[in-house]
């Protein structure tokens, strides 16, 4: 069922009050404030939160300390206070070591980062496996900066052994085999490559909990980027590999940019055909990128010993829009209502893969007799076939337990999501019966 007006403004408006609390926290792979984001979070999806200590070896990586910060500044020697954390957590290389010192700027230059093709804006920079401090300033910040005097170095946080905490859910379907959405929840301060992708997967939950009939379980993931996906298929991967028939890293979802689908690693993925036909019919406009090991979490799901069929799903995708990675990817950036649709989306998508499926006609031998079953029309004032009866003689046609019902459709151009009704009378009419899954 489709979302009133009125509906689809109350989601485009939820989406931007739960991004206004999760907008100030300091995120990180680890720490408080990455778990306080996690628990604003499950006041719209009730995921379980799993801790993993640090120190503990997941494949070829290890869990680092746990970090947190409280406070961070420069004192110029003028005696302002610049690079404030306190105003924006970018401005301190995130994951820093703690540091307390006073020193000249050719000394402090060494740990200055910033972006002379953005001047105005901060970038974010991280140095999650290796110990030392750095702040995060403009590029036109750093032009003014004096040369001469004493500047003070102020970092306050703590690197201690800890845990890292990544969170999943299942939606319980009629069958076990899932669909998986996965994204990615580590970034301070970014707007579309930070919260777009946690916030659609926490209200698309919402809307895919009210669908009735679901075939599929859902999967939700939400883990730092990298390390928790890494961690959670570290716990979960053997049990994904055999459950997972279709799935999405979600990230980069907030802008107004068309809709961008990246594909799996294996060409012809159920993943990548359902999304196809549902784009074509659904949003017309998107983009299509093939599969490539640079990216996000599509980068652990698709790696060799997992093999997922796992694509991206976003609208501008990441570093290809230039506030990415910087103070400038903030909430002007962001666009609720694109956000929405983004969401109506990806439940059209999994009522396709529910719809979709292996049906196999019950009478094999000779057409079916329509007739007796009022679903064939009176011929004797037309002079060919509706477009209706031509259909349906399709389906019971080619629908032979050989082939989906994706096949069909693409044979003849038919929207998959069109047939619902159709699908549902011959059920009950007993003229199919699906097969898989």
């Amino acid at each position: 069922m489709e979302l009133s007006e009125k509906e689809k403004l109350v989601l485009s408006k939820k989406i931007e009050q739960v991004f206004d609390r999760l907008w100030p926290l300091c995120r990180s792979i680890t720490g408080e404030g990455l778990r306080e984001s996690f628990r604003i979070l499950q006041e719209i999806i009730p995921l379980e939160l799993h801790e993993v200590k640090s120190g503990t070896p997941v494949f070829d990586w290890t869990v680092p300390d746990e970090w947190n910060i409280r406070d961070a500044f420069i004192i110029t020697p003028e005696g302002e206070k610049i690079a404030d954390f306190k105003m924006n957590s970018l401005h301190v290389v995130n994951y820093s070591e703690p540091v307390e010192a006073e020193m000249s700027f050719d000394e402090l230059n060494r740990h200055l980062h910033y972006k002379k093709e953005l001047p105005d804006a901060v970038p974010y920079i991280t140095t999650y496996y290796r110990r030392r401090w750095g702040f995060c300033i403009s590029y036109n910040q750093w032009k003014e900066l004096p040369r001469e005097g004493t500047y003070k170095v102020l970092i306050d946080s703590t690197l201690a052994p800890g845990s890292l905490t990544y969170g999943d859910l299942v939606l319980p379907g009629e069958t076990d085999s899932e669909i998986l959405f996965s994204s990615y929840l580590c970034h301070p301060s970014m707007a579309n490559n930070e919260l777009s992708g946690p916030l659609a997967l926490a209200f698309l939950y919402r809307e895919l909990e009210k669908l009735e009939n679901r075939r599929y379980t859902c999967r939700f993931v939400i883990a730092p980027e990298t390390i928790g996906a890494i961690c959670n298929l570290h716990e979960n991967g053997m049990h994904l590999r055999q459950k997972v028939i279709a799935g999405y890293v979600v990230t980069c979802c907030g802008d107004g940019g068309k809709m961008t689908f990246k594909q799996t690693r294996e060409p012809g993925s159920l993943t990548n055909r359902v999304t196809a036909h549902v784009l074509d019919a659904e949003v017309r406009e998107y983009r299509t990128l093939p599969f490539d090991p640079v990216g996000s979490d599509e980068r652990q799901y698709g790696s060799p010993g997992f093999n997922l069929p796992v694509g991206v799903l976003m609208r501008t995708p990441f570093s290809e829009y230039p506030e990415y990675h910087t103070s400038l990817d903030n909430k002007d950036l962001m666009d609720f209502e694109k956000m929405k649709d983004f969401v109506r989306t990806c439940v059209k998508l999994v009522k396709a893969y529910n719809l979709n499926g292996v049906y196999e006609n019950e009478i094999r031998y000779g057409e079916p007799f329509l007739g007796k079953r009022d679903l064939y029309e009176d011929l004797s004032t037309k002079r060919s076939h509706s477009e209706t009866i031509k259909m349906r003689l399709r389906l019971l046609n080619y629908l032979d337990g050989t082939r989906d019902l994706l096949e069909v459709c693409e044979r003849y151009g038919y929207n998959l999501l069109d047939l619902e009704g159709e699908i549902k009378q011959l059920l009950e009419h007993g003229l199919l019966s699906r097969v898989w899954p």
